[in-house]
């Protein structure tokens, strides 16, 4: 029998507890054939020899804007580590403006008011961008800062007489707007710089696309396309086609359309009126590489921005606890219109007091139709008591926390809630040890997408000052490994085609230097991507020996 690739002399971890490791690996057709005696007397067009090196499934990342991160690499970047004042800041966008042409965008992306001490204001942006109209977002892409020229080309006068829409909110200072746009608000503003262009779109996918590879990437959800708050314009899916036809998407993407892309149908027959996007297309279609996956719906806003909707006020603002983007009835009646009409449902809940909404929605969605692994998401889970983990648990809900958000974002939360209310952020031991099939991801671009550093803060979980942050709730290096590759598979439904390496399996892997399951646990930061491949084909080789064309 003669096969397309054998790669031996590896450390192949499978997370197959059938065959839990293996020196050598078969592959044919982009899928895995066999392992170590399995192969006796098999020829291969290609034999490689990785030198000893670790293996490990691709990476799975079940909530990252794909999108989004390859479009940030081409805008300034504000991250507290190129901006770590607000004075720099206000440098980098007079620096980027001044190098722009005369009445063109000036966005910026991913700075944190928590870090610099404040949010960008609207007359400094004024003072520093030329005439120019100017749009920050923050890190959370829960709210983003216009300046007054930003304002009149979305076709306001003055941004002091206008009133923010429901679910969202204008900041004002003495009755003066500062420019703060959050959650809803976004879109008096944002709306213009949307649809964004298909072949911009395309190379952003293209550019995410190599950093994926880079980085070991070889599977995500898109958490949101097509809508008004979340996605780029009405024909995002086009440009993911388009990005796939020419060979420039080369990460298998589930895309999840955002809820106000959703619409009636009208009666389908049998007393079920139809809800979805057109031609009832929901959840499921799709092949490998691209696919529907669940409607995504947004409950809340953010905890580091303190609009997430909480059941108590926040620890520093006291009087403010968060708000809901859409009313609590809203948000029920999209969870029960999209599980009569067979959706998987994604809802985005922050805070506490929109998991009792969303957890409600979803109790009451199975009483009235019962539907068998329906796998209903929920997105986050920022702060959740013991009882809200009885009930996702309860519920057969997947959880969708971040363990990035930990260490890039922690600081953050504990001043937002407390030490004690902090200890409730971002589960993840307390639904593993319930048995819960727990995802690995990490929301990026709103904190950095790597996943040998989001597996670092799953099993250390301590923030960037060095602050434990529920530490009762790390998980063991081999939990989150799991996380990261079976997890995510079936967080999506696809666990029967990917996350284990075993026969019959997508052949996507990563090449590392060195074993996650071994290493000192405080080590797994320090780990480097050698090789990716997915289906087959080595897309990313860092010694440049194992790299292949992309297979089309």
């Amino acid at each position: 029998m003669r096969i397309d690739t054998i790669l031996s002399n590896a450390r192949i971890t499978t997370l197959d507890p059938e065959r839990p490791t293996a020196n050598r690996v078969g592959i044919l057709g982009g899928r895995v054939v066999g392992f170590d005696e399995e192969l006796h007397g098999v020829t291969a067009d290609e034999q490689l020899d990785l030198g000893g090196a670790p293996v490990v499934p691709g990476f799975n990342d079940a909530h990252l804007h794909f999108s989004m991160l390859g479009k940030e690499q081409v805008q300034l970047d504000l991250a507290f580590e190129q901006a770590p004042t607000l004075d720099a800041l206000y440098a980098r966008v007079e620096a980027w403006a001044a190098a722009k042409p005369k009445g063109a965008w000036v966005i910026g992306n991913g700075y944190d008011q928590n870090k610099i001490g404040a949010h960008p204001d609207r007359a400094v942006l004024d003072r520093i961008a030329g005439g120019r109209p100017v749009y920050l977002v923050h890190n959370s892409n829960h709210m983003a800062v216009a300046n007054t020229e930003a304002f009149r080309r979305a076709g306001h006068g003055d941004p002091d007489a206008l009133e923010a829409p429901a679910g969202g909110s204008m900041v004002r200072e003495g009755g003066r707007a500062t420019g703060l746009l959050q959650e809803q608000a976004m879109q008096l503003v944002n709306h213009v710089l949307k649809p964004v262009p298909q072949e911009e779109l395309v190379a952003a996918l293209a550019a995410a696309s190599e950093w994926a590879l880079r980085n070991g990437v070889t599977s995500v959800t898109e958490p949101g396309i097509g809508g008004t708050l979340i996605g780029h314009g009405p024909a995002d899916v086009r440009a993911f086609q388009l990005a796939r036809e020419r060979g420039l998407l080369r990460t298998r993407v589930t895309l999840m359309p955002y809820i106000d892309a959703i619409h009636d149908l009208g009666p389908l027959g049998d007393g079920v009126d139809g809800w979805g996007v057109d031609l009832g297309i929901r959840s499921g279609l799709g092949d490998e590489w691209l696919r529907i996956g669940p409607i995504k719906v947004v409950s809340d806003g953010s905890l580091i921005g303190r609009t997430a909707a909480m059941c108590c006020d926040y620890a520093d603002t006291p009087g403010n606890a968060g708000y809901l983007q859409w009313q609590a009835e809203e948000i029920r009646r999209f969870i029960l219109r999209g599980h009569e009409n067979g959706w998987q449902l994604a809802t985005h809940a922050i805070g506490d007091g929109a998991l009792d909404v969303v957890l409600d929605a979803y109790e009451e969605a199975q009483r009235r139709m019962p539907r068998a692994d329906a796998r209903h998401r929920i997105e986050h889970v920022g702060v959740a008591s013991d009882e809200q983990v009885r009930r996702i648990v309860a519920g057969g809900l997947v959880p969708v926390p971040q363990g990035r958000f930990v260490s890039a974002l922690g600081d953050g939360f504990l001043a937002a809630l407390g030490e004690e209310r902090a200890q409730l952020a971002y589960r993840m031991r307390s639904f593993v040890d319930a048995g819960v099939e727990l995802p690995g991801s990490t929301d990026a671009p709103v904190v950095p997408g790597e996943p040998l550093l989001s597996l670092h803060d799953m099993v250390n979980r301590r923030s960037a000052s060095g602050a434990p942050i529920g530490l009762h709730e790390a998980l063991t290096p081999a939990q989150a490994l799991r996380a990261y590759t079976v997890g995510s598979a079936y967080a999506v439904h696809e666990e029967a085609r990917k996350g284990a390496l075993s026969r019959g399996k997508l052949a996507d892997l990563v090449v590392l230097s060195d074993d996650p399951l071994r290493v000192a646990p405080e080590r797994i930061r320090e780990l480097e991507v050698g090789a990716t491949m997915v289906g087959g084909v080595f897309g990313f080789d860092a010694a440049g020996e194992l790299a292949r064309a992309t297979a089309a």
